[in-house]
C-alpha cells in the first residue's frame, strides 16, 4: 500500500494546502452557526434580565444579523491572513520579516489614519449601544433611509428615491431610530373657523376607533389615534392634533390610511378642511388670460394635514 512519503512532492504540497484551506473554511462555517446562535441565545437572555419581552422578533433577528455579520467579517479576515500566512510558510517563503513589514507599514498608517480609528470605534459603540440594526429606517447626518449595510466604518442608507447613502460612522454625532419598538401617528388636520370643533374630533376619534377594530389595520396599532388638542390658530385654520402609538415602522401606512378616512368622512359630514387662500389682482389693461401679474397676499400657513 502507498505511503503518503512515496507521493510526489507537488502532491504532498498540494494536500497540505488543501487541508489548510479545508480547515479554515470549516473552522469559519462552525463559527457562524455558533455566533447565530450564541448571539441569539445572549440577546434574549440581556431582555430577559430587563423584562422587555415585548421586542418585536423581526428587531430582534436585525440585530442578531447585525452582530453576527460584524463579528463574521473580522473573524474570516482574521482565519484568511492566519492560512494564507501558513500557505507562504509551505512554500518556504519566511514569513519574519514580512510580518515586522506589516507592524512597521502598521504603525506609519495608524498615525495617518486617525479617521478611520475614529470611525471604526464609532461602529463599536453603535453596536455596543444598540443605536439601530441593518434593516431600520434612520435619521444621521441629516439622511433619513432603510440602512442597507452596517460596518464598523461606514452605514450604508437607501432613502425613499432610491439613493443609496454612505456615511462614516464618525461622522454620526445623532442617530434618530424610527423603527425601535414602537412609533406614533403624528398627524395635524386643519379646518375652517365655522367648523364645529368637538363635532370635527369626535368623527376623527371614531375613525380611530374603527381603524383599531379593522381585521387589516387592526394589528398594526398599539392604540386608536385620537385628537389630544387644539394645536394652533392659523390665519383661516384651526388645526387639531392627532397622536396614537402603532407598531414600529407601521406610521407612514396607518397615517396614510387615516387621511383618507378622514378626507372621506369630512366629505359625507360637510366639514371643510381650512385651505391655503390667495388673492391675485390683475391691472385693468391687461387681457384676463388666466395669468397674474401681481401676488398681492399668500395666507394661512396651516399644516393641510
Amino acid at each position: 500500500m502507498p505511503q503518503l512519503s512515496d507521493l510526489p512532492p507537488w502532491v504532498l504540497l498540494a494536500l497540505r494546502v488543501g487541508i489548510i484551506v479545508l480547515a479554515g473554511t470549516g473552522i469559519y462555517l462552525a463559527l457562524r452557526t455558533a455566533l447565530r446562535v450564541g448571539t441569539r441565545h445572549i440577546i434574549d437572555l440581556r431582555l430577559a434580565e430587563k423584562g422587555t419581552r415585548d421586542v418585536p422578533v423581526a428587531e430582534l433577528e436585525r440585530r442578531v444579523n447585525t452582530i453576527a455579520t460584524l463579528v463574521l467579517k473580522s473573524v474570516g479576515t482574521l482565519i484568511a491572513i492566519i492560512a494564507g500566512l501558513m500557505v507562504l510558510d509551505l512554500f518556504g517563503i519566511d514569513i519574519g520579516p514580512a510580518l515586522a513589514g506589516l507592524g512597521i507599514a502598521g504603525i506609519a498608517i495608524g498615525f495617518g489614519a486617525q479617521t478611520l480609528v475614529r470611525d471604526w470605534l464609532s461602529g463599536i459603540f453603535i453596536v455596543l449601544e444598540n443605536q439601530y440594526n441593518t434593516g431600520d429606517v434612520v435619521r444621521i447626518v441629516g439622511v433619513d433611509g432603510t440602512v442597507e449595510d452596517f460596518s464598523l466604518r461606514r452605514t450604508t442608507l437607501r432613502d425613499l428615491d432610491g439613493t443609496l447613502h454612505t456615511v462614516p460612522n464618525g461622522a454620526i454625532v445623532v442617530a434618530s431610530n424610527m423603527t425601535r419598538l414602537w412609533a406614533r401617528v403624528n398627524l395635524d388636520i386643519s379646518v375652517t373657523y365655522d367648523t364645529d370643533i368637538d363635532r370635527a374630533s369626535a368623527i376623527i376619534d371614531r375613525i380611530g376607533e374603527e381603524l383599531l377594530a379593522d381585521e387589516q389595520w387592526g394589528p398594526r396599532l398599539l392604540e386608536a389615534p385620537s385628537v389630544v388638542r387644539v394645536a394652533g390658530l392659523a390665519d383661516s385654520a384651526v388645526m387639531l392634533k392627532i397622536l396614537g402609538r402603532v407598531h414600529a415602522a407601521e406610521q407612514w401606512a396607518v397615517t396614510g390610511e387615516l387621511r383618507r378616512r378622514i378626507l372621506a368622512e369630512f366629505a359625507r359630514a360637510g366639514i371643510e378642511i381650512a385651505v391655503r387662500q390667495r388673492l391675485v389682482v390683475s391691472s385693468p389693461d391687461q387681457p384676463r388670460t388666466g395669468q397674474s401679474s401681481e401676488e398681492v397676499a399668500s395666507t394661512d400657513d396651516a399644516d393641510r394635514g
